[in-house]
């Protein structure tokens, strides 16, 4: 028998697998495996790894790349402004640059107790659905808070009152696997104080969100809609308790309903309308697809202050300065995986499909032939995400709706480049409110849809613990 098989042979008595098992038993890596990528994948695993383009992108294309990068770093100025490309900050927002959120290009962390803002975690707000408000739920997905709005933003430009500050306070959930070890995961509880215009509705919903990492966005989008369905096709057939479904969200530039596939509960249609929204609620920039500013009737002063639009009304992110940063968070590639050959990667592959978690995890797709950018088009990629919403759980909810997604669900996110986020972002921050504080949390969180494969991993032992780890960390 080869070293390899002989090593795998040896690794797999020593994490108790049996021939019997159901799962896959890997025991190579998949012909391009470690392209996670496709063709677009880039070999780089230092801090920078998240900021590369699209490895097949032309020289001649990547002019444009840096371009938009400079767009996506720079920070925004107040208006009036000499810098009239890049004025018109707030009145309201949480940072004044798309990089102060998505460090690096990537993941975002809850503040600490020190952090005067909030920074790369925002909080949305909304209150209960009511028929009276069906125009704004069928296409804001919510009912805004009426003072506050859909986004509470705690910083705001001289003159203004920020609408508050940002705390989360923990409190410990013990956890015991099968073999007698415990862990202690934590709670989150937020904490909203200094409240800048006056008391909110009595029955607001909070919903705290951190950046996601940038990476692979525009091979998410050029996924074909038919392939997510059939997810959520097979899911149903297969009855097993794993039941995703897609969101269905509202495309303002195409005025009628789509399939969603963005944000924490795939609220968003695709990544033009993102980057607008983002540019309009986490920096009070207007676009001409959003072309007001983000304040209520209730913030008189936010309404007042002076804007950067052009003399004929042009919005503050230009037309061309938006098509920039589009270009850019399309072609932020994904890094290559690394020991995908391992014998302890292997058996961390097995176990997690032994746990089921590629039920929702989906490794792999063939991006559309007619995607938005040619070097994204064809690309067999590995995201690992159905792109469909699940019930998680009462643990993991926010008990906030978004469109057809419930308070219960979220989007499953796509897990490569997740080995990677310490070299990048400096910590191990996971979930959609940054809770879990590395990997092992993050899964044991999962409730709901999820709970079998929770119950499976609480019932390995440390070395199995450290074998799936090992994979999800080569992602």
């Amino acid at each position: 028998m080869p070293p390899l098989l002989l090593r795998l042979s040896a690794l797999f008595l020593a994490l108790g697998l049996s021939a019997c098992d159901d799962a896959p038993k890997f025991t190579r890596a998949e012909p391009g495996e470690a392209r996670s990528g496709g063709s677009a994948t880039v070999r780089k695993s230092d801090q920078n790894a998240f900021s590369m383009p699209s490895a097949n992108l032309p020289p001649s294309r990547r002019v444009d790349f840096s371009v938009g990068n400079s767009f996506f770093r720079s920070p925004w100025v107040i208006a009036p402004s000499t810098t009239t490309a890049r004025d018109g900050l707030g009145p309201l927002f949480n940072t004044n640059a798309c990089q102060g959120c998505h460090i690096k290009d990537g993941r975002g962390h809850p503040p600490t107790p020190d952090d005067a803002n909030a920074v790369s975690m925002l909080v949305r707000l909304s209150i209960p659905d009511a028929p009276a408000y069906a125009k704004v739920i069928e296409q804001l997905g919510v009912v805004p808070e009426p003072v506050y709005g859909g986004q509470f933003q705690d910083m705001a430009v001289p003159g203004v009152a920020p609408e508050g500050k940002v705390r989360v306070d923990y409190t410990a959930v013990p956890v015991r696997f099968r073999d007698g070890t415990e862990v202690e995961l934590r709670k989150p509880s937020l904490n909203i104080t200094r409240l800048g215009y006056g008391p909110m509705h009595p029955d607001t919903r909070f919903s705290a969100r951190v950046a996601p990492p940038m990476i692979g966005l525009g091979l998410l989008e050029a996924i074909p809609d038919v392939a997510i369905l059939a997810n959520a096709e097979a899911q149903a057939k297969a009855n097993n308790g794993i039941s995703g479904r897609p969101n269905q969200v509202w495309d303002d530039a195409r005025q009628k309903t789509v399939l969603g596939r963005f944000g924490w509960k795939a609220g968003q249609p695709n990544l033009n309308q993102q980057n607008v929204h983002a540019f309009s609620g986490d920096m009070g920039l207007t676009t001409s697809l959003r072309p007001f500013d983000d304040c209520t009737d209730a913030q008189t002063a936010c309404k007042q202050a002076p804007n950067g639009n052009g003399p004929n009304g042009e919005p503050e992110v230009s037309d061309n300065i938006l098509s920039l940063v589009l270009f850019y968070s399309r072609n932020l590639a994904v890094p290559a995986r690394r020991d995908v050959n391992a014998p302890e990667v292997l058996a961390g592959k097995t176990l997690f499909y032994q746990a089921g978690c590629q039920s929702c995890h989906t490794p792999k797709y063939t991006t559309a032939a007619n995607a938005a950018e040619p070097e994204l088009a064809n690309q067999v990629i590995r995201p690992y995400s159905d792109l469909l919403l699940h019930d998680m759980g009462d643990g993991l909810a926010d008990n906030r709706t978004e469109f057809q997604a419930s308070g219960r669900e979220w989007r499953t996110p796509p897990l490569w480049g997740i080995g990677l986020t310490q070299a990048v972002s400096g910590h191990t921050r996971f979930l959609h409110d940054g809770r879990a504080r590395n990997l092992l949390e993050a899964v044991l969180w999962h409730g709901g849809e999820a709970t079998a494969a929770q119950q499976q991993v609480l019932s390995f032992n440390a070395e199995q613990r450290t074998a799936l780890l090992a994979f999800l960390n080569s992602l």
